[in-house]
């Protein structure tokens, strides 16, 4: 068992670490909580606490905790130290080594690694002295992820989101787990959310995929060890962290970084491509009486078209979205595509953008049925199956 010390700054997204210690305790992992003093005007002490079944910490003038020089204990007996959310003040304040309440002193005297998870206004997060700061406590050895990119509390667009919970989870374990992996030297391909195929300049033909599950898929690849290129269509989704990202538009544009990013050892296509795509027009189609006609044009098919190349991955995983006879269509999916496995979901409902799913695992040997979880801990036990299946090369 792993012992997180978990720092929680002031902000709106200091809700989210109730569930980032739920999830850090399901997993297994000791976790023990620094509240701030503008941290509790969004969530409690009795919350946190009753969640991580331990003391919550507040306050560097507590006559019990301190008569044993109790900031000093914190900062030490942990395996890791996280701050989520990591505000721009309290980045600001860790940049200049500032020791003015509980949580900057335990972290100047901390000498145990330290991972932050930034949350604050776009133009915060893009600000010059921001930036000043975050280079200079990744210089100073302290790891810090990228913030998502989307709609923000204040009601303005851009990077500067909390990373969700699951993926905050999902570095601490890579953080804890140095050691060997069972994909270490393995190399994984993971194609992740939509295409956009342009009727004009304006217009394009999509579909709904929100690429959660592909960045989820890649994620929990990387945690075990593999070296993993991520072809990913048009999302707002931050880059995993040990991924080597590869940004396209167009089914053609996902095909061809597919095959440029060959040999793997393992290619999981999560993607959701268009299968048709029209040529596009050079300037804006205007509204007439009648409707434009769209002479549409097959896509190329990407996980076939793996299957049959003479660099097919040893292990070709597929997707397949379905809203009616889920398991009979993937069934014949795979079969059609020449895949090792197909995962099938239905997507009826708002599986496209939601944060769960209900997966079935298609092989020659027959249909797994998984109960519905969340995209993150499909992925989990996605990537298992697979470093399973390849074994550990080591």
């Amino acid at each position: 068992m792993k012992r997180v010390l978990l720092i929680v700054g002031g902000g709106i997204a200091a809700y989210k670490s109730c569930e980032l210690v739920r999830l850090l305790r399901k997993r297994g992992h000791a976790v023990r909580c620094v509240l701030t003093e503008g941290a509790s005007h969004f969530v409690t002490p009795m919350t946190l606490a009753a969640l991580s079944e331990d003391q919550v910490y507040t306050s560097l003038w507590d006559l019990k905790d301190e008569h044993e020089i109790g900031h000093i204990q914190l900062s030490r007996q942990a395996d890791l130290v996280v701050v989520a959310p990591a505000t721009a003040d309290l980045l600001a304040r860790m940049a200049g080594g500032h020791a003015d309440d509980l949580a900057t002193t335990v972290l100047l005297a901390t000498d145990k690694p330290v991972l932050a998870a930034p949350a604050m206004n776009v133009r915060m997060w893009l600000h010059p002295a921001m930036r000043r700061n975050v280079e200079r406590l990744r210089a100073d050895g302290v790891a810090i992820m990228e913030p998502e990119e989307g709609a923000m509390a204040c009601g303005e667009w851009g990077p500067g989101r909390l990373p969700e919970p699951e993926a905050i989870a999902d570095e601490i374990e890579r953080r804890l787990s140095p050691g060997p992996k069972p994909l270490a030297g393995r190399h994984a391909l993971v194609t992740a959310g939509p295409t956009h195929e342009p009727i004009d300049p304006v217009r394009y033909i999509a579909n709904r995929s929100s690429g959660k599950q592909g960045f989820a898929t890649a994620a929990a690849l990387a945690s075990l060890g593999a070296r993993v290129t991520l072809v990913a269509g048009p999302v707002t989704l931050s880059t995993p962290a040990g991924v080597d990202r590869i940004d396209v538009e167009t089914a053609q544009e996902m095909a061809d970084a597919v095959e440029t990013a060959l040999p793997a050892d393992v290619a999981v296509m999560v993607a959701a491509v268009a299968d048709w795509r029209v040529a596009p027009a050079a300037q804006k189609v205007k509204k007439g009486e009648a409707a434009p006609e769209l002479r549409l044009v097959e896509n190329p098919d990407i996980l076939a078209g793996l299957a049959r190349s003479p660099r097919r991955p040893a292990l070709l995983i597929g997707f397949a979205a379905e809203t009616e006879r889920v398991v009979e269509h993937a069934t014949a999916k795979r079969l059609r595509k020449g895949a090792d496995w197909i995962v099938a979901n239905d997507v009826s409902g708002d599986v496209m953008g939601g944060d769960s799913n209900a997966v079935h695992l298609v092989t020659a040997a027959g249909v797994e049925e998984w109960p519905r979880v969340n995209k993150a801990e499909v992925a989990r036990l996605l990537a298992r199956r697979i470093a399973d299946a390849l074994g550990n090369p080591g």
